[in-house]
This record gives C-alpha cells, structure tokens and sequence, in this order.
C-alpha cells in the first residue's frame, strides 16, 4: 500500500511539472520574436509555406538572403530590410536633393544617386517664365524636397507639384546610408515622432537618406543629429525605441523647447515675403538673403549661402 502510494504521489509531480513546463512554452510563444541579422546566403526560411520577398530567393525548399539586413516576416512573405548599400530610386519616393545645374527649362539636382535627377519648371507650383532668370527661384546649392515621377536611362524626372514639396531654408542637411531610412521614421513614423517631440525641431527625412533638421537652436539640431545617429548606429538592435527615449531623456535634460514642431499641413502654407512656403516655427523664416553657392565656415558647420536661405551641412 505504502509503495502504491507513493507512486501516485510521484505520478501527480509529473504531472504538475509537465503543467509549468507547458504554461513556459506557452509564454515562449508569446513573446514578440527579436529580429534576426541575416547576410548573404544565409538560410532565412524553409518549406514550401513561405513566399520569398525583397532581398531574398529561393533555392530548393529553402529561401535564402542576398542582402545584408534584418529579417523579417508578413504572413507567408520573408524579405530583407537592408541595412547598407546605395539608394536605388523608386516612382513616388519623396527626396531631397541639392541644386548642381540650371538649365534653360529646369534644374538639374544631385539626390546621392547613381542617376541624375531633372527638375523641369513645368512641374514646380505656380507660373515660371523661361525667359526669368531660374536662379532667382532656385539656386546652385538651394537644397530643394522632390518627388520621383518618372526613371528613364537619361535621368529621373522629379516634381514639386505635390503636398509638402518645397525649397528648405534654415537647419543643417545630414546625410546616412538611405537604407536606414525605416528604422530612422520607425513603425507608422514612431521613431522620427520621438526626436521631433523631445527636440522640437522640424525634420523631413528623404527617402534617398538626406535628411533636414530644423530647430530653435543649433543645440536643438545637434541633439536631433546625435540621435538619428544612434539610430543609424544601432539600426540592428533590440529595443532601440527605449534607447533613444533614453538617450534624449538624458542628453535633453537641460534642453528647453519653447516651440514645438509643426506640422506638415502647417508649413505648406504660403508665407508673404518669398510667395515660396513657410519655414522655421510660426511662419518666421530664419533664412537670410546670401550670395548663391559657395560654402563658409562656421561653427564646425559649412555654410552654404543660397537665394533667401542657408543651412549647414553635415556629412
């Protein structure tokens, strides 16, 4: 009787053991799943089960990375978030590139690209006439947010026709490797929303990874600049939203923001001394009417005078 019993009792800690190993499972499977770095070759998926997306390939019943970047999963679908490599243009990407040529019939802008890029004056807002001087409207080295319109073998063709297209005046230009970009904006923009929050600065991110920062101060801009550079730096990391929370807590402590950041609509609204869209915060412009092109040092910073603007590039 004595060793039936204590059978039994050793039979109900199993159990109870079996319990608490499952609710662990259970728990496991739960849990988010951490992004996974994939490079070159690497097997990321295998099985029938999944469709091979941007970045990947199948081989057999295996689906294999051929880039370097994150992992990750949508249903069925496995692709590559990329992490290096150049900016490949894309129809409908909004970028922002630097005026390097004027033309008879438009502006020719660099956009960190293998291709150059075509501003014609038939696709910016309003009436340009072709016998105007085009520099009195757009300048050599005026930093200028395009749209893609059209990829052909001579070049991209680009317009300002659209929401939120404008000449920028004022902040500092940065520049990261434009597959970054995702994890600079962040899930439904989270990410760039936080540095403009704790900064209250004014950023357009580019989709060919040229950014513009625009703040109170140049204090504003810098913190703004070393947290997009944490970001660039940490792009593969777990956890990086807390990070940067963390870091702008900290570095932003001292900081004060007087003004927030406005919105897109907002700074789309003309403003009355340029007839061009207002900048800066309250419809002030903090541009000033400089000599076209050429760079002056100041600060740490290169400063390039353009036509009713400047800003300082950072590379």
């Amino acid at each position: 009787m004595a060793a039936s019993k204590e059978k039994e009792e050793m039979k109900e800690e199993l159990k109870e053991e079996m319990k608490e190993e499952l609710k662990e499972e259970i728990m496991e499977d739960e849990e988010p799943k951490k992004r996974e770095l994939a490079v070159p070759g690497d097997v990321i998926a295998s099985g029938t089960n999944f469709l091979p997306g941007e970045g990947t390939e199948r081989k057999g019943d295996d689906i294999i990375s051929n880039r370097f970047g994150l992992v990750q999963r949508e249903g069925r679908f496995v692709k590559i978030i990329p992490l290096s490599g150049v900016y490949i243009p894309r129809i409908g990407n909004v970028v922002i590139g630097e005026v390097v040529d004027i033309m008879f019939n438009g502006w020719q802008l660099d956009i960190d690209s293998p291709y150059m890029s075509f501003l014609p004056i038939t696709e910016c807002r309003g009436f340009i006439n072709k016998r105007d001087d085009l520099s009195s409207y757009f300048d050599f080295g005026d930093m200028i947010v395009a749209k893609i319109i059209a990829i052909k073998p001579r070049g991209i063709d680009l317009t300002m026709r659209d929401r939120g297209l404008r000449k920028l005046q004022g902040g500092i230009i940065i520049h990261i490797n434009a597959n970054k970009v995702p994890r600079i904006i962040g899930k439904k923009g989270s990410m760039i929303n936080i540095i403009k929050e704790k900064t209250g600065c004014n950023i357009i991110v580019g989709q060919n990874g040229i950014i513009w920062v625009s703040g109170e101060s140049v204090n504003h801009e810098l913190l703004a600049k070393e947290a997009i550079n944490l970001i660039v730096n940490m792009s593969f990391v777990e956890g990086l939203t807390e990070k940067v929370e963390e870091f702008l807590k900290e570095h932003g402590k001292d900081l004060k923001i007087t003004r927030k950041f406005i919105s897109e609509e907002e700074m789309e609204e003309p403003g009355e001394e340029s007839g061009g869209y207002r900048e800066g915060f309250d419809g002030e412009s903090r541009g000033f009417r400089g000599r076209p092109g050429g760079f002056r040092e100041r600060g740490g910073f290169r400063e390039r005078g353009g036509y009713r603007g400047r800003f300082r590039e950072e590379r």
